[in-house]
């Protein structure tokens, strides 16, 4: 009955060092947010543990490939595996075994854990890196004399402000690298304004700075264009009207009285030198008959060929009658 119990009590011994063996001590951190400016350092720590027997940084970052850096105190060793120059063991690992990442990047965003496995049992700690890349501000004024506040490849986004009343509407626009670039218009609701400063917010700082614009000499030159556009084609249309009212009177065209000359015929002007010498027809002389054809060239035409007509029937009666008799008035 000895040597049983004996046994019982081994094999409850036994029980009990394989439930501790089995329940080692395990404790978790939550999960740390890091805020990093592009472009400086940062130190990630692990969990303050004594008697460390293997300490592992395991790396995942956005861009790029997992990375891994190993220490083991029984060896005395370290090992990495596809990191960069970049990260590295700040101090001597087997003091103390924390991460520095060296003039950081955008490639480096991503998670870190730090596990230790010591004495007291296995421990990790997760980091997630955000790096803040501060945007360029610029201030400018544009053609129509607008102030327009850009703030240039910012991470996050920036937030635009201004510092009097107005009314805007940023625009974004992402760009490969994962920055943003806000570009905003300032309008104000008063013609009065005389400077509009631009505030940018960013989680890397804030910036401000102060404008002072007035209408553009393009704008002013574009209304004078317009005006004096409009003015060349009231003045186009106006003259086109005026040749028009002028084309539609009447014309009275009066033929030169050289070329009513040109067509009396040979035989025509030797009528016209017989006819007064004789008693009928007109009494003017030839220099009045001249004026009267200047003047009106057809009626005076018809005239004379009325003349012609009543002289050369006098000669023919004259010639006809008996001698001492005359034609009848």
């Amino acid at each position: 009955m000895k040597a049983g119990a004996d046994m019982s009590i081994a094999g409850k011994t036994v029980c009990v060092f394989v439930l501790l063996t089995i329940t080692k001590v395990t404790r978790t951190a939550e999960n740390k947010r890091v805020s990093v400016t592009v472009g400086s350092s940062s130190m990630l720590t692990c969990p303050p543990k004594s008697n460390r027997t293997m300490v592992t940084w395991k790396i995942s970052p956005k861009v790029g490939g997992p990375c891994t850096l190993g220490y083991r105190s029984d060896q005395n060793k370290t090992d990495r595996t596809n990191c960069s120059d970049s990260m590295n063991w700040k101090f001597r690992p087997d003091e103390d075994p924390a991460l520095e990442i060296q003039q950081v990047g955008i490639a480096h965003e991503g998670n870190y854990v730090c596990e230790v496995v010591s004495t007291e049992g296995n421990f990790h700690e997760t980091y997630h890196l955000t790096v803040l890349v501060p945007p360029r501000l610029a201030l400018y004024c544009d053609d129509h004399g607008n102030p327009v506040c850009e703030a240039v490849a910012g991470k996050p986004a920036a937030r635009i402000s201004w510092v009097l009343e107005s009314s805007f509407t940023p625009r974004e626009e992402g760009h490969d690298n994962g920055t943003v670039t806000v570009v905003s218009k300032f309008t104000a609701y008063s013609s009065n304004m005389t400077n509009a400063t631009c505030f940018v917010s960013h989680p890397a700082g804030n910036q401000s700075n102060s404008i002072a614009c007035s209408p553009s000499e393009n704008s002013f030159i574009l209304r004078v264009s317009i005006i004096l556009c409009f003015l060349s084609i009231l003045t186009f249309m106006a003259v086109i009207y005026y040749f028009k009212l002028r084309g539609n009177r009447p014309c009275h065209k009066t033929e030169p009285s050289e070329t009513a000359q040109n067509r009396q015929t040979p035989q025509l002007r030797r009528t016209m030198q017989i006819r007064p010498s004789t008693n009928h027809g007109s009494s003017g002389s030839p220099e009045n008959m001249d004026d009267t054809m200047e003047v009106e060239p057809y009626t005076i035409y018809v005239q004379k060929e009325n003349v012609i007509y009543n002289s050369v029937s006098d000669l023919t009666v004259e010639k006809n009658l008996p001698q001492g008799l005359s034609p009848a008035t």
